[in-house]
């Protein structure tokens, strides 16, 4: 694998590429794997770290989405479901089992607005019954049977729920259980499928800290970050999978789009031990009062709380609200009443914008979680076509790159040679299995291989990202002052560029992790 200045240093002799994909998030990753088992000369860029924007800020769930057979998106969840399980056999040191409970309040609730919902009459929540439930459930058991390794759902009546789990309120009177997947690290699951893309062949480059300012005809014009260079590539197609950011990068190329139409979701990692043995490994996937699918599931030793759905302009503002804290923190008392969850119980909040697509729905829980695959084709101007990857989910990620993939194998005149459906990510990772296991103290040489080999330039990329301390609401001042001396041994940072990488990741932590 090419070093950062590496790749620079062949970008200025070899410009002429046959893709470039702009977003270094899970989309950009997954087609870049996939275009490079390919043999596509591909390169791609992202104006800031790989993995940190949407794809790091996600409910560190892998799963079908039950909820999306309420809105008839069938395709979707089967699809997901697939995908759910080839990555539990893919990446099982990233995805694990997760049984998941639905408390329950009414039995014949939502019987008639779930199908009025499906038909387009009804665009309102209503509460979802234990019938509802229940038969959402069995569909769902359906789409996941080929390959599905995890056990069918399970419907508890009131007196096995008062048993079973004891912390719930008085108001809960029946249960469902069903598994789907936990995905603890998903920065680092992302690092591994760029990593095998780019180690594959030769085909696959990718760098960081690297921006689109431009395009004029046959080039686009990059700017490394950096060191301010700008410098000229000239690609036969681009592949736009910037997420919230695809029209400003459209935008730079020339081309005017309204095809995002993002949503904040905000999440809560919460140091509570009385939430956390409620939890007990488990996730608590209910609905809110206002209709809002909400949960509560582990996360190492902490509870993560979430998520908000919020219609967002700019993705650069994206911030848990206060507003959006107490709304999360209320929902813990709707099915723990006697857990009192309060603001300094809080050690990290983050917020993402999902890059769904442009609707008129009008509630955000209606906008489709479905991809697609929309194209600039060349023009006056510009003789390069743009393809963006719009929506999409952590779950069905390598299907839509295949997709993806696909079509620019069409256009650039090739045929596929090389798959993705049963190719192993990131087999026996130090760092997951440390982290995994609540070890947090990794050792200096594992930093400093970290440090050389996975394209840190930042030490927030070493503590937010590549060991996702952060996240894990365990990041101290020694353990700050152990990565920056890793950091500056391996990258040859001078006191002062260590003192002011420090400042910068505590900046940071505080302005957008409330830390």
């Amino acid at each position: 694998m090419l070093t950062r200045e590496e790749t620079l240093e062949r970008l200025r002799a070899e410009p002429a590429l046959d893709v470039l994909v702009v977003g270094g998030g899970i989309n950009g990753a997954g087609v870049l794997r996939d275009l490079a088992l390919n043999g596509v000369r591909v390169l791609l860029v992202d104006r800031s770290d790989f993995c940190g924007g949407a794809s790091a800020a996600s409910s560190h769930m892998v799963h079908g989405g039950l909820r999306y057979l309420e809105n008839g998106e069938f395709r979707l969840v089967h699809e997901a479901l697939i995908e759910r399980n080839r990555l539990l056999a893919n990446a099982p040191d990233f995805v694990v089992p997760l049984e998941t409970v639905v408390p329950i309040e009414r039995l014949f609730s939502g019987v008639l607005n779930a199908p009025m919902k499906f038909l387009g009459l009804r665009d309102r929540p209503a509460e979802r019954g234990a019938l509802v439930v229940k038969i959402g459930l069995m569909l769902y058991d359906w789409y996941a049977r080929r390959g599905n390794p995890m056990p069918r759902h399970r419907m508890y009546g009131e007196r096995e729920v008062r048993s079973q789990f004891p912390q719930l309120g008085s108001r809960v009177r029946w249960a469902a259980t069903y598994f789907d997947s936990l995905m603890p690290l998903p920065e680092r699951l992302c690092w591994h499928v760029l990593r095998d893309g780019l180690e594959t062949n030769g085909a696959g480059m990718a760098l960081n800290y690297c921006s689109v300012i431009g395009g004029e005809q046959s080039s686009v014009i990059l700017k490394d970050e950096e060191s301010g260079e700008t410098l000229g590539v000239q690609p036969r197609m681009v592949i736009n999978a910037a997420g919230a950011w695809i029209d400003r990068v459209n935008e730079r190329l020339g081309a005017a789009t309204k095809w995002i139409g993002g949503t904040k979701g905000s999440h809560l990692v919460v140091d509570h031990l009385g939430l956390v043995d409620a939890v007990g490994g488990r996730e608590f996937f209910f609905e809110n009062a206002d209709g809002r699918i909400v949960l509560i599931c582990p996360l190492g030793n902490r509870a993560l709380v979430g998520t908000t759905d919020i219609r967002i302009e700019d993705a650069d503002e994206a911030r848990c609200t206060e507003e959006e804290t107490d709304y999360l923190l209320g929902m813990i008392g709707r099915v723990f009443p006697d857990i009192d969850v309060r603001e300094e119980h809080i050690v990290y909040h983050f917020s993402g914008v999902r890059p769904l697509p442009v609707s008129e729905a009008g509630r955000t829980g209606g906008i489709s979680r479905d991809h697609s695959l929309p194209v600039l084709e060349a023009e006056a101007g510009r003789s390069i076509a743009v393809m963006g990857m719009v929506g999409g989910k952590w779950t069905t990620f390598r299907a839509f790159a295949e997709q993806a993939a696909d079509e620019a194998l069409r256009r650039l005149g090739r045929t596929r040679a090389a798959d993705t459906q049963e190719r192993s990510i990131g087999k026996g990772d130090e760092v997951a299995a440390g982290l995994t296991a609540g070890q947090y103290e990794l050792s200096d040489v594992l930093l400093l291989q970290i440090c050389l080999e996975e394209r840190v330039v930042h030490l927030d990329d070493l503590a937010l990202r590549r060991v996702p301390l952060g996240m894990l609401g365990a990041l101290t001042e020694a353990r700050i002052g152990r990565m920056a001396d890793a950091a500056a041994g391996a990258l040859g940072w001078d006191a002062g560029r260590k003192t002011a990488e420090m400042a910068r990741l505590k900046g940071i932590l505080e302005e957008k992790h409330g830390v």
